[in-house]
């Protein structure tokens, strides 16, 4: 674990566990916010029938700039954040949200329509997908960690947070290609029953659970299919895992500087003779 080691040997300086809690809260929080644009841009590329290409007479999207251009021009830069609330929440309904006018409209039509369970659509790939993705990414970022550490075994203070950040970066960008079909999978089956609103976006079409899903997107749309928005998403994933460890990494030494400060402060005050 970067950071905080509970298992290793800790000094009075060493962040608390209650230190640590805040600092990966802190990360989470500030990074989304950062990340969130690539995160709507990826949900459009995935929802997509219609293949992501300039000479596809029914695509809406072919390519991150374009998609860019188009959102911002048809529903304002604040589009480029929703679902930011139920993202930062972590619920699953937050590819519903990209297709409706704020998160309480989706839950009401989720609900009216098609009562608790549709909160849950998508929950097969999730599951199937999120153990492989965090192994990855931490297997990988230690990987990459210790390259670092033998290729440049002396460095700065300065230069400790710029490799986590490279480090951090280059395990989102592995983990994410690995574990990236499920997560389109997810999606396709999250916004099921959204037909009418999902027009606005090309061909519609339902699955019938999840290897329904997975056989119709690579019969009719290839394997390529199930990599639609890749491009978007590995951008976010190197955004979004490098922050994620910079941000964490950032506030855990500041906490730690901290008590380094103060402790100095109590050392000073005993050492220094009274007048």
């Amino acid at each position: 674990m970067v950071g905080y080691n509970p298992l290793a040997q800790r000094g009075e300086d060493s962040p608390s566990a209650v230190e640590v809690a805040v600092a990966g809260s802190l990360s989470g929080f500030l990074t989304r916010v950062l990340i969130n644009p690539l995160d709507v841009i990826k949900i459009r590329f995935q929802l997509q029938i219609e293949k992501l290409s300039l000479f596809e007479p029914g695509a809406k999207y072919h390519g991150i700039l374009q998609a860019t251009n188009t959102i911002f021009r048809e529903e304002g830069l604040q589009s480029f954040w929703k679902g930011h609330i139920p993202a930062q929440l972590l619920s699953i309904s937050y590819g519903a949200v990209q297709i409706y006018r704020s998160l309480w409209h989706a839950i009401v039509t989720m609900y009216r329509k098609e009562g608790p369970l549709s909160f849950y659509r998508g929950l097969t790939p999730t599951l199937v997908a999120v153990f492989p993705y965090a192994g990855f990414q931490f297997a990988f970022y230690n990987i990459f960690q210790h390259i670092s550490e033998w290729a440049v075994p002396s460095r700065e203070a300065w230069m400790v947070n710029v490799e986590n950040l490279m480090c951090g970066s280059c395990a989102g960008v592995i983990s994410k290609t690995l574990t990236y079909p499920f997560d389109l999978l997810k999606k396709r089956l999250q916004v099921e029953g959204f037909e009418q609103a999902r027009m606005a976006f090309g061909q519609v079409r339902t699955y019938n659970g999840f290897l329904d899903c997975a056989y119709q997107v690579a019969r009719t749309e290839g394997l390529r299919g199930l990599f639609k928005g890749l491009s978007p998403s590995m951008l976010k994933a190197a955004v979004s895992t490098g922050f994620t460890f910079f941000w964490y990494e950032l506030f855990c030494n500041i906490f730690r500087n901290h008590k380094e400060h103060l402790e100095y402060q109590r050392h000073f005050r005993h050492t220094t003779p009274s007048q």
